[in-house]
């Protein structure tokens, strides 16, 4: 099973942090390879979000996450051409107002998914999601 574990710091708060990536329907307008997010229900912190994906092609998936605001998010697959898509976002206050965001991602593919999904997601695609969430955070939140 493909996985990594990064972090990142972002000059905001963790509670604006946070509701950037509990934000799911407002990812295509900056994650470069986000075609669509739907978000199929909300209730009590446990969101259902259907995402479109064009990585090496196009795959569309349903993750159930679980929202600890402003401190963590969760999520697991509910549905999609994944045999796993676990991963989780842990933010802790840094003392100068700021936040350390850790990320981590496990991602295993079915038989019929390229492979090349799964280690594009862990190997290239993770640093550029974390400096998108980081650059539209600071750019809505005016991080210094």
């Amino acid at each position: 099973m493909a996985g990594t574990e990064q972090e990142v710091r972002i000059a905001v708060s963790p509670a604006d942090f946070f509701s950037v990536i509990s934000d799911y329907a407002s990812y295509p307008e900056f994650l470069e390879e986000m075609e669509e997010t739907t978000v199929l229900s909300r209730n009590d912190g446990v969101v259902d979000a259907r995402f479109t994906v064009n990585l090496v092609k196009r795959v569309t998936y349903t993750l159930t996450l679980v929202e600890h605001a402003p401190n963590s998010v969760t999520w697991s697959l509910k549905e999609g051409p994944f045999k796993v898509s676990n991963g989780h976002w842990k933010l802790e206050a840094l003392p100068n107002g700021h936040t350390l965001a850790k990320y981590h991602v496990e991602v295993k593919v079915a038989a019929f998914v390229p492979k090349s999904i799964s280690s594009r997601v862990v190997g290239k695609t993770v640093p550029a999601l974390l400096a998108s969430f980081k650059a539209r955070a600071e750019n809505l939140y005016g991080g210094q």
